[in-house]
């Protein structure tokens, strides 16, 4: 009867976890829960029901380099400070994990106030998704002069539309290194204090 019922708990905090957990983490929810039992017990307890730890997703490219576009040049070159608000906006696609799923996320951010100035959200990662970050940051901002942008060579910050749509707004791309949207200084030993 107690292995019926140290089961049945072992099988509601798997599904309760998604199945991420291993006998070991498994084990410390029981003895959380106040059931005493070894992980030796959980393990076998686990196998015998089939309970299988899910692996996570290993990190995916979002964006390539790989293409054909043309490249802006680095013109913020590491100065990652502004004077003023609206001079300098830097932009990137990341992906969240969700409820409903993965949603992939594109950001513009002021350099001066560090402030998300434009985002957009979708479940695919399209063009139109850095399109609407863009024009989320020109609405409410609304810049008087020429803005930097400096984001990555992603074939979507390189899209012939992308720059278009720059040129329109007033805003001049630079984009930074492969693989490297920040284009930050590497650690030296000198540096780390």
């Amino acid at each position: 009867m107690a292995y019926r019922r140290l089961s049945k708990e072992i099988r509601s905090i798997h599904h309760e976890v998604n199945g991420i957990y291993g006998h070991r983490r498994i084990k410390a929810e029981l003895a959380a829960m106040g059931h005493a039992c070894g992980r030796h017990r959980v393990a076998r307890l686990m196998r015998e029901a089939g309970l299988r730890v899910r692996s996570r997703k290993r990190w995916r490219l979002v964006s390539s380099s790989r293409h054909a576009l043309p490249i802006a040049p680095n013109h913020l070159d590491r100065q990652f400070s502004s004077d003023r608000a609206n001079r300098h906006w830097v932009s990137d696609m990341t992906y969240v994990r969700t409820a409903q799923g993965w949603l992939y996320l594109a950001v513009v951010l002021d350099l001066y106030s560090r402030a998300v100035v434009g985002w957009a959200m979708h479940h695919r990662m399209q063009q139109a998704l850095v399109h609407a970050a863009l024009e989320m940051a020109v609405a409410r901002r609304q810049p008087q002069a020429e803005v930097l942008l400096h984001s990555d060579r992603g074939s979507q910050y390189c899209a012939y539309d992308y720059q278009a749509l720059l040129r329109r707004h007033r805003v001049v791309p630079s984009h930074s290194r492969p693989g490297n949207c920040w284009d930050t200084l590497r650690w030296r030993a000198s540096s780390v204090r």
